[in-house]
Parts: structure tokens; sequence; C-alpha cells
């Protein structure tokens, strides 16, 4: 398929990264419009567990409405210790079903749209193999979008991006003692 410019069409491998506000933020964003243009659209949250937050109850209002398919899951129970502290077994078990199920919807093609939220700390916490990642994406079907979030993107996925975007922190509330908020942060 050619577009207007003459350019091949594909999915595209996108990478949020950085140490600012937003990753989640913009992934969501383009799979809120993905699903506006009839996308199928997958989003699984690697480590986010048992919070409640605002963008699961949006996920499921849009999936109730005839047409559209955004389904949103979380794969982990909540932030994992690092530091020096050993990853707890528990964890490592739920990133690893979590990264089976992802393989399986990535070489599916039943979505069109497959947001790994947060899966970029999964691999800098060495709980995950990016060249498995990595794998992957270079099997996923030709017309499959992929983003991939979290700071500190592995060099061998950016390599393998279509597009990076780096998020950059110049001011943040938490500086000066402002907690999060609701509908804004969660």
């Amino acid at each position: 398929m050619q577009d207007s410019a003459g350019d091949s069409r594909r999915g595209l491998i996108l990478i949020n990264t950085g140490a600012g506000k937003g990753k989640t933020t913009a992934a969501l964003g383009t799979a809120f419009r993905a699903a506006g243009n009839g996308m199928r659209v997958l989003v699984l949250q690697f480590l986010k567990g048992s919070w409640h937050y605002g963008e699961m109850e949006s996920a499921e209002a849009i999936n109730a409405l005839d047409g559209f398919t955004y389904v949103m899951r979380k794969l982990g129970r909540g932030f994992v210790k690092v530091g020096g502290a050993e990853a707890d077994p528990e964890d490592l078990r739920m990133v690893e079903e979590g990264w089976l199920e992802a393989e399986t919807a990535i070489l599916s093609g039943d979505w069109d749209l497959v947001v790994l939220d947060e899966i970029n700390y999964v691999i800098g916490y060495k709980m995950l193999d990016p060249e498995r990642v990595a794998d992957v994406l270079r099997r996923k079907p030709e017309m499959l979008h992929v983003i991939l979030t979290g700071r500190n993107a592995h060099p061998l996925l950016v390599e393998l991006a279509d597009t990076v975007t780096e998020m950059r922190e110049v001011k943040h509330a938490y500086q000066r003692g402002i907690l999060a908020q609701r509908g804004i942060e969660f």
C-alpha cells in the first residue's frame, strides 16, 4: 500500500523513553487515536497492578462501545523492588507470564496496535532479556504497530525502532512537594 507521498506503509515500532513525565500518557493518546480510527488496540501494562487508575476505566468504557476494540491489561502487582535487592520471585514469574502473553498477542495478527507499557523498566531491572523482545519485534506482522514505554530504553531496541521519543523533565510538581493528582498522574 502506498500513501500520498509514495512511501510504503507498514507497522511501526515506537519507543517513548526518558526521565520526563508523559511516556505512558503519550502511548495511551496514540492508542486512543488508533481506536478512534477503527484499529484493534491492546495495552499490556508491565509492573502495574493493584492501584486503581483512570486509564483502566477509560479503556473499559471505550471497549464497551460498539465497534471499538481497546483492551488494557495489568500484568504485575505494582512497583517492584530495585537497587541492590534481588527481584521478588513472584514479580519474575509475573513478568515471564506477561511477556509470554505479549509475545502471543504480537505474533497473533489479532491486533493493529500493541502497547508494551513500562517494558523498558522490566528490561532495565534485568527481569527480561532485551534480545527476546527484539526477536519478537523482528517477527511481528507487517502492519502491526508496537509502542514500548519506560525510562532507559535498551540500545538494541532503540536501534530496532522506527521512532524514538525522549521525554525530558524540565520541572515537576513533585519537586515542590505537590502530590500526584487524580486524573493527571493516575
